[in-house]
Parts: C-alpha cells; structure tokens; sequence
C-alpha cells in the first residue's frame, strides 16, 4: 500500500442540529452519509500517511472544534485554519446565500496541517477562489489542482472522493475506492 504524501479531503461531517438545511432536505445526510466525530477519529489515517505528509481538509465552520480534534486525531498539526478559501456564487455570478449560524455562510474553508516536515515547492499559491456552486458539497477542481502545485506530484489520496481524478488515488463511497482505510480498535 502506497504511503501517502498528500491527503485531500472533505469528511462526511454529521451534523447534531437537525435543522440545518432549512427545508431539512438539502442538509449532509439527505444526500450521503455522514459519519460522526468519533468514527473519523478512528479511521487510521497515520497507517496510509508517509512521515511527512500534508492534509488538506475541508471544515464546517459551525464546527472548528471538531475539525481541529480530527486534525490532531489523525496525527497533524494545523498550519492555516483558511489555508483554502471557496468564495461561493450563484450560477449567475452573484454571491451565493448559503446556510449558517449567526451568519448567513458564502464560502467554504480548508485547514493546511502537517505531519513530519513538508516542503512547500511553490509559496505563490492564492488562497481564496470565487468559483460557481455546483451540486451538493462537490468542491471546485481548483482546489486539488493547488494542492499539488503546493507540493508536487507526489502520492496523493482524496478522502470521501465523489469521482475518480486523474492522479489521485480515492477512497470513498461513490467512487471504486484505490485503497480501504482500516479503522482504530
């Protein structure tokens, strides 16, 4: 099993308030399954990572907490909490309204954690992109585009992948998954 150096990802975050989703049709979980905070703990992401390995992980932002216990649980230790910034819009270009607490949520965040020493090749990369919404949590390709100007083409894993990209390997349940992720006793 290869011994990944960059893990890009977007976990199945389960969500206690019900009522996110306004109508509670467009939540997560009316569209795959999410897991909860304890059992993406225990998936053993140190067992598939390489000593010097970059995480790249998209966050709920009315759960910082629990990205950064997840990020600490996996063995990584948080660099940029906005190390990614998805500025959303409409099909039309106008800022997207999106769902939140206190504030009504227009963009999506990914944390930049390391473990061991990661050599960042190309320190010009942006870190905020305006890009359209498309359907449900899909992220735009930019993203993993940037990760590996970040670091190169090393082996690489997008975790919960919705597709198959050339490059990557995945895992996750919409895609025939490259490798399996055991998980801690």
């Amino acid at each position: 099993m290869p011994k990944y150096k960059l893990i890009y990802c977007d976990p199945p975050w389960q969500f206690n308030n019900k009522k996110t989703g306004g109508n509670m049709k467009s939540g997560a979980d009316a569209h795959y399954p999410t897991m909860t905070i304890e059992d993406l703990k225990r998936m053993d992401i140190d067992s598939i990572t390489d000593d010097n390995c970059l995480l790249v992980m998209w966050w709920v932002g009315s759960m910082p907490q629990e990205a950064i216990d997840l990020c600490q649980a996996w063995g990584f230790t948080i660099k940029n909490m906005n190390g990614f910034v998805w500025n959303k819009l409409t099909t039309h270009g106008k800022p997207f309204f999106g769902m939140g607490f206190y504030t009504r949520a227009g963009s999506e965040s990914c944390i930049i954690a390391t473990k061991g020493k990661v050599k960042i090749l190309d320190h010009g990369v942006r870190a905020v992109e305006s890009k359209h919404v498309g359907v449900h949590s899909a992220k735009p390709s930019v993203f993993r585009k940037r990760c590996v100007q970040l670091i190169g083409d090393v082996p690489r894993l997008e975790m919960f992948a919705r597709r198959d990209v050339e490059g990557w390997d995945v895992f996750g349940n919409e895609v025939p998954n490259s490798i399996d992720i055991p998980f801690k006793e």
